[in-house]
């Protein structure tokens, strides 16, 4: 619609309005701009300069990427007090230049707008009336005002009798392939979670549609305005099931204005490695035990080993001997330090030193006549430092007390698991070396790496070199100066030469530490490359599918059990998943937690729900799905096919969208077969979601949603995702198969 088509005051007012803040938007944008050019080219040095920019950037930077984030519908809302006062709702909060700094936009997360989302007629919370802005660009296109004081007589003729026609056009729109903001239809029962409190642990569970995954991501934008200086330091991690999930989430936190959240796979929280492949369902679910920390602690305790039976180390021509009861005392009063493995080794390397240093005082330094020891102690320091340069003594601790990496480790008892496993957790874990990492073997790592720990003598010996150069380095730059100071003022009066130089008013130290380069990384940034880092928050979606492995790695980057656990146990299809909050959350916070529970569908018609839930009913008759608020009119169809790929490609034809999107969703086996027979559509595991067409495996398709879904051979699939797979659809949802079809769709 175009303002012609609205030719009354409140349209009118409204696009003022935009038209004005769009304005102020674009000066902000430019003085931004122009302050930091000035101050490049301002600055008196490029140190100068730097700093500056540096300033400005972090002033500014904040504010300008969300402005160009949300640039589409900056403000999408009215609300009317009863008071005379209105307040206009928007994505992000803009406030005026005058001295009292008078909000122009309120923030959808701030107090005052609260009432946007939860008012009603029956509690108006002090409204008169709630306006919905709908806008295509910068163009206000559709008003829509629910009245919310029901003696206020005044009409604008943009009334909505149910003040449902926003919500219903956002769940009739076409799909893009990526997930949008519900900030303009907030739900009350969805508002409630998102404002929560922060700490603790909170479990929100739903059906497919209702909803939870956009409610987690707004609650992560509203915990970062809400304790911003909190959780700007410690970041908040979103954790997904699989990067095409990410992919399609990945613009909903920008578009609100939020851009210091790291969203990752588990197969990505340990730095240096990215897991894509999958294990099969028997190794992930021997991997994903509990029982796998206790595996691998026994396997670090095997790589303290002992003589086989003695060890011979050559030493100043003599023969020392280190036999295995000499090493055990050793290596139980280094265990008994209860270290990590690499950072014990240096208790390890003193017993074994002191050990050797015994055995050669006692041979050359013994009173042959009375027995006594003739060295003291300056000799006996000699000795153990003699002992510390011979290669031989150094080859013996590496060899009863390697220094091992994370990744040596696992791969080594992945390469050889019987002495850890029963035979038939060792066949299906069993894997060469060589092969790459797969998502089950990143909590491995994890855990090795908390077992192993962090020998880091030889990093700090190297820092403290590299520091000590660079005092050096500064205090060459100090005496130049000093230097040309001298030869400045020798001809001048004693006045002049009173002025301060910088070698009057600071050292070489500090001089040095100020050149060091400044860390400008954001905080999700520092964290995605530090695997000790504690995030503020955590977000978990589909967290029913994780390990409890998994959930160990998790548990130690949030130390506070600062969490939000999204999902639905009806849903869980991972071998090693979990599926139970209880069991999930027992061994670290007991019952400390809190549940909700989300339980209106406003994805699936009523048509496509009702043939989802027969299928589960057929496993578990007392299953209720949750309600979905809308109907169609439009079945679900099933056909039986004799030539499944002409038969999939004629179908695809038929449920393609002229908008939107399709999704054909299939057992992986078949995936390269179907993409031969669909022109433009490809197999692998990180489909392009914003194509009109995906081929996608039923676990890929978890937490996204199609206008059109095509099923294929749903025989194939457990129930959990064959639940999944048929509650993708928003307007259509069809059926192909050759084999006999699942109990629940024969009775449907």
């Amino acid at each position: 619609m175009s303002n012609t088509e609205f030719p009354d005051d409140e349209l009118r007012h409204e696009q003022e309005f935009i038209d004005g803040l769009y304005a102020r938007v674009d000066a902000l944008r430019g003085d931004a701009e122009t302050s930091v050019t000035d101050a490049l080219a301002q600055g008196n040095t490029p140190m100068q300069a730097r700093l500056e920019r540096d300033i400005l950037v972090a002033e500014r930077s904040g504010l300008l990427a969300a402005l160009n984030a949300v640039d589409g519908s900056l403000c999408f809302g009215r609300i009317d007090l009863a008071s005379g006062e209105e307040h206009h709702i928007g994505r992000i909060g803009l406030r005026a230049d005058d001295a009292e700094r008078t909000p122009v936009l309120i923030d959808w997360r701030a107090d005052v707008a609260r009432p946007f989302y939860l008012a009603t007629g029956h509690t108006p919370m002090g409204l008169r009336r709630r306006r919905h802005i709908t806008s295509e660009g910068r163009r206000v296109t559709a008003l829509h005002d629910e009245i919310l004081d029901l003696g206020d007589r005044t009409r604008t003729g943009h009334e909505d009798p149910t003040g449902d026609a926003v919500l219903l056009a956002a769940l009739n729109s076409a799909r893009t392939g990526r997930m949008g903001d519900i900030v303009q239809t907030i739900q009350a029962d969805q508002d409630r979670i998102i404002r929560a409190p922060h700490r603790g642990v909170l479990v929100v569970e739903g059906g497919p549609g209702t909803g939870k995954t956009a409610v987690a991501l707004h609650r992560a934008a509203y915990l970062l305005y809400e304790h911003r200086e909190l959780l700007a330091k410690r970041a908040v991690l979103i954790v997904g099931p699989n990067p095409a999930f990410l992919g399609y989430i990945g613009e909903v936190l920008p578009s609100l204005g939020e851009t210091g959240v790291l969203l990752a796979t588990v197969g990505e929280l340990f730095p240096g490695v990215k897991a894509t492949a999958a294990d099969t369902p028997e190794a992930a679910a021997v991997k994903g035990r509990a029982g796998m920390a206790d595996v691998l602690a026994e396997v670090v305790r095997s790589r303290q080993a002992l003589p086989d039976p003695v060890i011979a180390i050559e030493h100043d021509r003599e023969i020392l001997m280190l036999d295995d009861d000499l090493v055990n005392v050793a290596r139980e009063r280094t265990r008994a330090a209860k270290l990590p493995h690499n950072v014990a080794r240096e208790h390890f390397e003193g017993h074994i030193l002191n050990t050797l240093t015994d055995m050669v005082a006692e041979r050359i330094g013994t009173d042959p006549y009375d027995g006594s020891n003739l060295l003291d102690a300056s000799d006996i320091t000699q000795i153990r430092d003699e002992l510390a340069e011979n290669p031989e003594v150094w080859s013996a601790i590496d060899q009863l007390w390697p220094r091992l990496t994370p990744q040596r480790l696992v791969a080594d008892f992945l390469a050889a698991p019987e002495d850890f496993l029963t035979a038939e957790d060792a066949d299906a874990v069993r894997r060469p070396v060589t092969r790459r990492w797969t998502v089950a073997d990143v909590p491995l790592l994890d855990e090795a790496a908390e077992l192993l720990g962090e020998d880091d003598r030889l990093a700090r010996s190297r820092a403290e070199r590299e520091r000590e150069a660079q005092i050096a380095y500064a205090q060459g730059v100090l005496d130049v100066s000093y230097a040309s100071r001298t030869y400045e003022f020798e001809d001048k009066d004693e006045e002049d030469s009173e002025v301060l130089s910088a070698h009057d008013i600071i050292d070489a130290e500090r001089f040095a530490e100020r050149q060091e380069e400044e860390d400008h990384r954001s905080a999700a940034e520092r964290a995605a490359a530090d695997r000790t880092w504690a995030f503020g928050h955590i977000i978990v979606d589909e967290a029913q599918e994780l390990s409890p492995m998994a959930w160990r790695l998790l548990m130690r980057r949030c130390p506070t059990r600062s969490m939000t656990l999204v999902g639905d146990p009806a849903q869980t299809a991972e071998a090693a998943g979990v599926g139970s909050w209880s069991k999930i959350l027992a061994p670290y916070v007991e019952d400390r937690w809190e549940h909700t529970r989300l339980g209106v569908n406003y994805r699936t018609p009523a048509e496509i729900m009702d043939l989802a839930a027969a299928v589960v009913r057929a496993e578990d008759p007392a299953f209720e799905p949750p309600s979905s608020v809308r109907s169609t009119g439009v079945r679900p169809w099933v056909r039986a096919t004799g030539d499944l790929p002409a038969a999939v490609a004629e179908a695809v034809g038929e449920l393609t969208p002229e908008e939107g999107r399709l999704a054909v969703i299939a057992p992986r086996e078949l995936h390269r077969a179907l993409a031969a027979r669909l022109d433009g559509v490809t197999a692998g595991a990180e489909p392009d979601l914003t194509r009109n067409v995906v081929l996608l495996d039923p676990r890929q398709s978890k937490g996204l949603e199609f206008d059109s879904v095509l099923v294929v051979e749903p025989g194939r699939y457990g129930t959990s995702d064959l639940y999944v797979a048929l509650t993708r659809a928003t307007q259509r949802l069809g059926v192909l198969h050759t084999e006999p079809l699942p109990k629940g769709l024969v009775d449907a």
